[in-house]
């Protein structure tokens, strides 16, 4: 059976948790997901740790920002390491996003628009008036205009961003939960079935699989229910399918 558009999200408080969390939810999903805390704990190694035997697609999500030539150095020096995905921050501007992507050609380069953890208030306090998903569609659109093959939105705004950069961009969400789910500290969520028929193309799902009694059985679940809307089993390096 084809595994889910799902990247688990490894946000684990050692690393055999995350191991283990891996091995229970790769049979049902094409990605897990690591990030800045687990990366920073235990280093490269940690990739090698979690992809184990199975060569599950590993989600290198750093959220690199800074100034191009650093964020370049940067890309390369994580990608032999492999990582299918590599996030960059959009407001680092284009150049940034560019370098990166020239940099690290054979990884997909993902820019993060407006973290899922921030509201409209939020925004304001930083000078960046009007709705998110406005902020959004203008990040997305300069970020893929500097090259990125992948964006990084909330499931609140991945219709608006389908819509403006169309089918060949791959569309990466996460704030996703499923129904009857503690939101927790997200604040633009959605559940998996309603991302995916949005135009998403990889839902990030943590909590509520990771802290379930079974990581395992739940991310199966969430699969199973994601085949009956008849979502796409593509991993996290195939573009949009046109679908929409």
């Amino acid at each position: 059976m084809t595994p889910a558009p799902i990247a688990v999200a490894l946000d684990a408080p050692d690393l055999e948790t995350a191991a283990r969390w891996a091995s229970l939810v790769t049979p049902h999903v094409s990605t897990v997901k690591v990030g800045l805390e687990l990366y920073l704990r235990y280093g490269p190694d940690v990739i090698a740790t979690i992809r184990g035997a199975s060569g599950v697609r590993v989600f290198l999500d750093l959220k690199l920002h800074d100034i191009p030539n650093t964020v370049a150095g940067a890309a390369r020096a994580v990608a032999r390491l492999r990582p299918a995905i590599l996030t960059v921050h959009a407001a680092g501007g284009p150049a940034m996003i560019r370098a990166a992507v020239e940099a690290v050609p054979q990884t997909q380069i993902a820019a993060v628009t407006v973290l899922t953890s921030l509201s409209a208030a939020d925004l304001a306090t930083i000078g960046i008036q009007g709705p998110p998903e406005d902020a959004v569609r203008r990040m997305a659109a300069q970020a893929v205009a500097a090259g990125a093959p992948a964006l990084v939105c909330s499931p609140q705004e991945v219709a608006a961003v389908r819509a403006e950069v169309g089918p060949d961009i791959t569309l990466i969400t996460p704030g996703v939960r499923p129904a009857g789910s503690d939101a927790q500290d997200q604040a633009r969520v959605a559940t998996p079935e309603r991302a995916i028929a949005d135009g998403a193309d990889l839902l990030v799902i943590g909590r509520p699989i990771t802290a379930s009694p079974d990581p395992g059985a739940t991310a199966a679940a969430i699969a199973a229910a994601l085949r009956r809307v008849g979502a796409p089993g593509r991993g996290p390096g195939a573009a949009g399918s046109g679908r929409r």
